[in-house]
């Protein structure tokens, strides 16, 4: 969408994207970097991450992350049977290695585990755990299980512990069905798998659960987190950045759902409407509130705002919103009869009638005024009043049936 700031990546993530992709002189393949820090990579000192590394995953494999404490986990094994070569020259063993989290089923994230379990003493002391979503592959399921390592099965929302520091579960749905990641809050690091991706956006793959509407509610989910970094499952790690990483990829799933690219210049407004049509309220709060940091005084957006709130449930919200339109257009009927709708959402009856009162002596054709007038009434015990008013009356009649005299249901 037009208007959409953009931010210089800080940190050493150019540098890090060179020696990536500097080509051997005598090769036709870039010279791979093997394991690095992700301490180093992301100038981190905690020690969640500050002897953790990295290792950035080409062809059909995905990057692999390994964190180092009081034991090792791996996250995303990749589709590679020579991730463990290099082990040693962390200092570490694959033997080291005491979980292992899957950030969904794809085969290029999850097969190279099956070189971990191959080691013999991994398969005799079973003292490997696994990691992943409840709605992950029935098949990959299975075959670890058959080889002795029936896998934990997580829900999103539990914080587990991870080489001896806590990591939250955040169930993604969109890219498939069992995507999650994992969120150190004490860095505001973010293991994204390929919810977010540097530049780019994971497909749905709707073979495995995924969807658009999915993908957008797994992304809010993260955009209630403090992101400051993120380590993807492909690309390198974004450094100090991650959380316009993360509305970088919320934003394309939105021309997705519209159907629209970046050279169309969607304005944010032509957004929010798109949004709205879609009955996808979190994107019109958003697309409005982008709308409102460029334009402050743009009624338009704030009426839209605050009417997606008030049927979000988001009524104190959306009562601050209207009133900001009400301070500039005292007598927008409109907006008075949203304020009521949202007073009335929040049981403050008798509040909302000045509001519904005002608002049809200045549009008195708003049926469902009316209908939310004859509501607040018949809460506030005033049913022959309410029944008075035929709007409410008829539609009182259409819901309830027809079986009621005088106001009073039999």
């Amino acid at each position: 969408m037009t208007n959409k700031e953009t931010d210089e990546r800080q940190g050493p993530g150019p540098e890090l994207r060179q020696l990536i992709e500097d080509e051997h002189p005598s090769a036709e393949e870039p010279l791979h970097p093997g394991w690095l820090g992700i301490g180093e990579i992301l100038k981190e000192s905690h020690p969640a991450l500050a002897n953790s590394s990295f290792l950035i995953g080409y062809h059909h494999s995905s990057n692999a992350y390994l964190l180092a404490g009081d034991s090792l986990t791996l996250v995303d094994p990749g589709n590679d049977y020579t991730i463990f070569f290099d082990l040693k020259k962390l200092g570490f063993d694959p033997l080291d290695i005491r979980k292992v989290v899957l950030t969904h089923g794809h085969r290029d994230h999850c097969m190279g585990i099956f070189e971990l379990l191959r080691f013999p003493a991994v398969m005799e002391n079973k003292n490997v755990e696994i990691l992943m979503h409840e709605a992950g592959p029935q098949e990959l399921k299975r075959l670890v299980r058959d080889a002795g390592f029936p896998p934990r099965e997580l829900t999103g929302a539990e914080t587990i512990e991870l080489s001896g520091y806590e990591w939250e579960v955040i169930h993604t749905p969109g890219h498939t069905m069992d995507s999650i990641c994992l969120y150190h809050q004490p860095t505001g690091t973010l293991i994204s798998g390929d919810t977010v991706l540097p530049d780019s956006m994971a497909e749905v793959d709707k073979s495995a659960g995924g969807s658009l509407d999915h993908y957008l509610y797994g992304l809010r989910q993260i955009m209630q987190k403090n992101i400051v970094h993120v380590l993807p499952g492909h690309g390198v790690p974004v450094a100090y950045t991650g959380s316009r990483a993360v509305e970088e990829s919320y934003e394309g799933v939105m021309m997705k759902v519209l159907k629209t690219a970046p050279e169309d210049k969607v304005t944010w407004m032509e957004g929010a409407r798109g949004m709205a049509e879609k009955g996808l309220l979190g994107e019109v709060v958003y697309c409005c509130g982008k709308e409102l940091a460029l334009r402050p005084r743009n009624l338009q957006a704030m009426q839209l705002k605050g009417l997606a709130l008030n049927d979000m449930g988001r009524c104190e919200e959306a009562i601050e919103v209207f009133d900001l339109i009400l301070a500039a257009e005292p007598g927008n009927a409109y907006t008075l009869a949203a304020r009521g709708q949202a007073l009335l959402g929040l049981s403050r009856y008798a509040e909302s009638l000045p509001y519904f009162d005002e608002a049809l002596a200045r549009a008195p054709a708003m049926r469902e005024t009316r209908v939310f007038k004859g509501m607040a009434l018949y809460f506030l015990g005033r049913t022959d009043e309410a029944m008075k008013i035929e709007a409410f009356k008829s539609e009182f009649s259409r819901r309830f049936g027809k079986n009621f005299a005088g106001g009073q249901t039999k």
